[in-house]
């Protein structure tokens, strides 16, 4: 199983849809399996619940600096 493949994924669907942002927060391994639509193994649904939440900060953190720079040009 290809976790980054998994992660890219996840992070696809879940920025796109609120509900599944609140539930990811709330209870990520949960949101992750109804997203994959597979039971994974703990040792890989870890990774992925990791990576997920890294790229989702990442990607908040990276809207926040583009529209702060908007907000000076």
């Amino acid at each position: 199983m290809d976790v980054k493949e998994q992660i890219k994924k996840a992070v696809e669907k879940i920025s796109k849809d609120k509900g599944l942002q609140e539930q990811f927060k709330r209870e990520p391994v949960k949101a992750l399996e109804n997203v994959l639509g597979v039971d994974l193994p703990d040792e890989i649904i870890d990774q992925v619940v990791q990576g997920v939440k890294a790229k989702l900060t990442a990607d908040k953190a990276s809207d926040a600096l583009g529209k702060l720079k908007d907000l000076f040009d």
